[in-house]
């Protein structure tokens, strides 16, 4: 980046935040701040700084025009001092941080960044479902990066103390990690089932909550599916699963037709077969609904995030907090845009690059000096794929 776009930028931020209503997080002067300002060939933070150190939020925002403000996850005494020892930790949010550059369904080689951010708003829901959900957290805060995803707070009294070690099973938890299907069922003792005169053990899946949960949903999923299907199509999807040949493909589509209710009740016994399913149930459910989250992010007492409100200086994009009834609508790449760069054209060089999406539009970039509307101008640059030029 040269001088000449450095500088524009970081004027332009500036008449951002001169304009900019930026709120504060809950107990602000019990946090640790830094930024990264706009300079030279360096992307080292300023950290170590308090609301004493700062002073207004808005005036320091608007006179020193950082490429990037933080805060802290952690509450502290005194969050000014210059080591975690002396800053005298209280208690940290829970904070999760989705990348879609970290998930195992995009390509950022091949995937638009519109595409890229859809897939990690897909990848936010099944998170917001886990933590309301499964751990029944309710001070849930949700917030577009600016960047190439999404972070969660929340704020429940209960999470503040929590240690490294219960922030990283929470983090294995939402991932999946080391969930057996042996610890998820309940083994239940019934006299004379399926005829027997002799006490059985059933094993049940739980049908709401957790993991078990999940995993029956998908197991019904495909009962369903063999359900509907013609007999021979039944069971020949059977005999793709492992450890399903012929035979017993034959009594599996038995034992599902037969035992349909008692297997929606979360009975997976009612025949090996149905069993071996449920368990590559749990694996599937585990794949498909999983948060690929940034675990050094949830477990990091001590960590940095992004100020909502504030600019993203890699994109010039807003950090945009976003209601949860409101995130299937919010369209990143568009709703992002800060009002300030919008209604005028710029000159810019561009790289010659492939064309970009931003502000509901779609530009191409080529290696010669265009007229952009500025928020397409101020994003190219930010992400180096383009040079102020004069007007």
């Amino acid at each position: 980046m040269d001088e000449r776009t450095r500088a524009y930028l970081r004027g332009r931020f500036g008449d951002y935040y001169r304009r900019a209503e930026v709120v504060e997080p809950p107990a602000a002067d019990r946090r640790e701040w830094g930024y990264i300002p706009w300079s030279r060939g360096s992307t080292t933070m300023v950290r170590h700084q308090s609301l004493l150190d700062m002073g207004d939020v808005g005036t320091f925002l608007a006179e020193r025009r950082p490429r990037h403000v933080y805060f802290s996850a952690g509450r502290y005494r005194d969050p000014g001092a210059d080591t975690m020892a002396e800053k005298g930790w209280e208690g940290s949010d829970l904070i999760f941080d989705l990348d879609a550059d970290h998930l195992p369904s995009v390509d950022p080689d091949a995937d638009s960044l519109a595409e890229m951010l859809e897939a990690c708003k897909d990848a936010l829901r099944r998170l917001l479902d886990f933590l309301s959900e499964d751990f029944g957290f309710s001070d849930l805060s949700v917030v577009f990066s600016g960047g190439r995803g999404y972070h969660v707070h929340v704020r429940d009294p209960g999470v503040r103390t929590l240690s490294r070690e219960a922030r990283r099973d929470v983090v294995d938890y939402v991932r999946g990690i080391d969930v057996e299907f042996e610890a998820l069922s309940r083994t239940v003792t019934v006299a004379g089932e399926f005829g027997r005169s002799t006490p059985a053990e059933n094993t049940f899946l739980p049908t709401a909550g957790g993991w078990g949960a999940h995993a029956h949903h998908v197991l019904m999923e495909r009962v369903d599916e063999l359900r509907d299907l013609p007999e021979d199509e039944a069971l020949a999807r059977l005999r793709e699963y492992d450890g399903i040949g012929e035979k017993l493909a034959a009594r599996t589509l038995e034992a599902i037709r037969n035992r349909y209710d008692a297997i929606a009740e979360g009975n997976v016994s009612v025949h090996n077969g149905v069993e071996k399913l449920a368990r590559e149930s749990l694996s599937a459910a585990i794949e498909r609904e999983s948060a690929a989250i940034d675990e050094p992010v949830t477990t990091d007492t001590h960590r940095l995030i992004r100020l909502p409100g504030s600019l993203h200086g890699g994109t010039g994009l807003r950090v945009t907090p976003i209601e949860i009834d409101d995130l299937d609508g919010f369209d990143p790449l568009a709703d992002a845009v800060p009002e300030v760069f919008a209604g005028h054209e710029i000159a810019v060089r561009g790289d010659g690059g492939p064309p970009v999406e931003v502000g509901g539009q779609t530009f191409t970039v080529p290696a010669d000096v265009i007229r952009l509307p500025e928020y397409a101008g101020v994003f190219l640059m930010a992400r180096g794929r383009a040079e102020k030029e004069k007007e």
